[in-house]
């Protein structure tokens, strides 16, 4: 592993090469990989055809792809020759693809064929470029041009929980430092495989996954279709990857759907005594699913159920569990597999500091972040910037929280989803969801406050929907009658485990699955907001 001078992703293109020349660096998963030292090239030959087109240092380039070796020569290629990237969730409709560009003034867009079809609503005579044809561009000696590192580096829009997109301003040192900052956590191997299979575009993946595994000279697969089921498990067989980044939501649905039902066929593990090496054998099993050799397995991005991390840590399984926003480039604290400890994403990150900003009394407050790895701002928003930053520089993250005496990092839920109580106590509606979502009959729900006090939407799991829909044909008043019913089960399981001030008052049927962000978190802004039933 060399050491940088300047902080930026040039920096670490060209020393990456030259450090670990003919590995592989990116590859589909039934692909010919794409060494260092080809990535290198790809990136000149790709730089030079921007500039043909117009791209000079300091333009804003689109990039809209699906993951593929491409997308990282186009990432490369355009912060390398000192532009800034755009890149652009392939799951946003088209007419937010278009204002996208459009606010981020770009100068190019670099997309694939599949996502063509997309770009109808960008401005007329914009040139783009199919990101296929990248591999096959004529080679170049193309001088990159130099690179800061307070220089801009990309421009991430963001599809938050609250509705606000934003385009986070991140620069080429808080990309790379961050990056940097995570090998305490993840300390890559040049033999280590990674299946990448979250979204690029999204700034976990891209600086997790993807910049800090090139600084340390890993190779990364991609698949060439969604990461579903059938797509994923041939793919974890053939690879047997060692590193994998994932969000809560995959875990939780292996766990949910697959695990604990078998755990609770077996009648020893009602028994104490026996129950830790039936959960360390199905640890094993869970290891096998995903190839046998995985030795991190980083989950990020939401909160993870306490339940199923309390499986994972008896099971033994390599987890790692960490905290961030796009905003912050993004990770902020981070524990390795093994350091772990339970419902803590972990202490900071060596170089960023976090505090807990608490009015008189509060043992939870608001957490904020200070670092070279906090965004610059938003972009060609000064006001909303204003807002998130404190008269002393800290990053304002609206999360709530707490740090134990080992400074290890404690994440309550987010600041504007806080219920206030009758009586004036906080009531953080995530811990509530924790306890719903363990329900055999729920599949997940969306806790809020009402006129009533405390009330959550659930969607339920197929088997429980099915029951529903059967009373359904047998007539409406059936139907009313085994979902009230359903319901008031629900309730009655899941109220003795909370505080009384935090008891769940009603419940309601949400009949279609919560709209999500590309973390997988639920669009809040969509659902029943404080004062209001449901729609």
């Amino acid at each position: 592993m060399y050491r940088f001078e300047n902080l930026t992703l040039q920096e670490l293109l060209v020393r990456s090469a030259a450090e670990y020349r003919d590995h592989p660096a990116l590859s589909m998963l039934d692909g010919e990989p794409l060494s260092y030292r080809r990535l290198l090239s790809r990136a000149r030959a790709t730089a030079a055809h921007l500039a043909l087109a117009g791209v000079r240092p300091g333009d804003k380039v689109g990039l809209l792809s699906e993951n593929r070796t491409e997308w990282g020569v186009a990432y490369f290629a355009i912060t390398a020759m000192a532009a800034i990237v755009v890149p652009v969730m392939t799951d946003f409709p088209a007419p937010q693809i278009g204002n996208i560009i459009a606010h981020a003034e770009c100068k190019a867009v670099l997309v694939s064929q599949r996502m063509r079809a997309k770009l109808n609503e960008v401005p007329e005579g914009m040139p783009f470029l199919e990101i296929e044809e990248l591999l096959a561009l004529p080679e170049s000696d193309f001088p990159f041009p130099p690179v800061a590192e307070e220089d801009l580096a990309a421009i991430i829009y963001t599809s938050g929980t609250m509705g606000q997109s934003k385009g986070v301003e991140l620069t080429h040192r808080n990309i790379v430092f961050d990056a940097w900052a995570t090998r305490p956590i993840i300390k890559l191997l040049t033999t280590d495989r990674v299946l990448s299979v979250l979204p690029l575009a999204h700034t976990y993946e891209c600086t997790i996954g993807f910049i800090a595994v090139l600084m340390q000279g890993g190779a990364i697969f991609y698949l060439d279709r969604p990461p579903s089921a059938t797509a994923l498990i041939p793919a974890l067989k053939k690879l047997r990857p060692t590193i994998m980044l994932t969000v809560p939501l995959i875990m939780e649905k292996i766990y949910r759907s697959k695990v604990l039902p078998e755990l609770e066929k077996i009648a020893a593990y009602k028994v104490p005594v026996l129950r830790r090496l039936i959960v360390l054998i199905a640890g094993m099993k869970l290891r096998r699913t995903f190839g046998g050799r995985v030795r991190f397995f980083g989950i990020g991005g939401a909160s993870l159920a306490p339940d199923i991390e309390r499986f994972l840590a008896e099971a033994r399984f390599p987890y790692a569990i960490g905290y961030g926003l796009t905003e912050t480039s993004p990770l902020v604290a981070g524990s390795a597999p093994f350091t772990t400890r339970l419902r803590s994403t972990g202490p900071a990150l060596q170089g960023v500091q976090i505090r807990i900003w608490r009015e008189a009394g509060a043992r939870q407050g608001e957490i904020q972040v200070r670092g070279p790895n906090v965004m610059r701002g938003y972009h060609r928003d000064p006001e909303r910037t204003a807002e998130v930053f404190t008269s002393d520089g800290w990053f304002r993250t609206g999360d709530l929280g707490e740090l134990d005496r080992a400074g290890r990092l404690f994440i309550r839920g987010r600041l504007k989803t806080m219920i206030l109580g009758a009586s004036g106590e906080n009531i953080y509606p995530e811990e509530i969801e924790a306890v719903i979502n363990q329900s055999p009959y729920v599949d997940e729900s969306l806790v809020y406050g009402d006129s009533s006090g405390v009330a959550a939407l659930v969607v339920l799991k197929p088997d429980a929907l099915s029951l529903f829909m059967s009373a359904v044909h047998e007539g409406m008043a059936n139907a009313q009658h085994s979902l009230a019913s359903l319901l008031e089960r629900i309730r009655a399981e899941v109220n003795p485990q909370l505080a009384g001030f935090s008891q769940v008052r009603r419940f309601h049927l949400q009949a279609e699955p919560f709209e999500k962000t590309p973390s997988q978190k639920i669009k809040r802004f969509l659902y029943p907001r404080r004062d209001q039933g449901p729609r």
